[in-house]
């Protein structure tokens, strides 16, 4: 027992991260690409092409606001302060079910923001995404997500 415990330790973080993946492969792997691109567009302050991961009709549900709609609406959100960078941002799916045109997923983010005073600031969240397929591409409908207390 003494020996396989530290092995234990070691994959415990991939033990407690379950996934569920249901639909063809491909489908799931371009969500997939565009989940990650999207986390490196939110790190490098890229609103125009946070924004044009969203399909023209889009709402986004944020943390204690009212429903935002439309391109505009979104652009203007995910226009960041310039005195705060977003370091490090990472979606991680739970769970991603893709049926024809549509496709949901959910699951937990986290990210760290460096403030202007210089203190770094940790947090992570929940999410729900409705994806549609619009011209080929997976573009984002529905976001909402929500902040989960350390």
């Amino acid at each position: 027992m003494k020996a396989t415990l530290p092995i234990l330790l070691l994959l415990l973080p991939f033990l407690a991260y379950n996934q569920n993946y249901q639909g063809k492969q491909k489908e799931i792997d371009a969500i997939l690409a565009e989940i990650k691109a999207f986390s490196e567009h939110v790190v490098a302050g890229d609103s125009e092409k946070i924004a044009a991961a969203y399909t023209a009709d889009a709402k986004i549900f944020p943390s204690g606001r009212e429903i935002l709609a439309g391109s505009q609406d979104i652009l203007t959100y995910w226009t960041f302060p310039s005195d705060n960078k977003i370091t490090y941002h990472k979606i991680l799916p739970e769970e991603i079910v893709v049926r024809k045109k549509e496709a949901y997923d959910y699951g937990y983010y986290e990210g760290k923001t460096q403030r202007a005073d210089g203190s770094t600031l940790n947090w992570r969240g929940k999410y729900v995404i409705i994806w549609k397929k619009v011209a080929g591409q997976w573009k984002i409908y529905l976001d909402i997500w929500n902040r989960v207390e350390e």
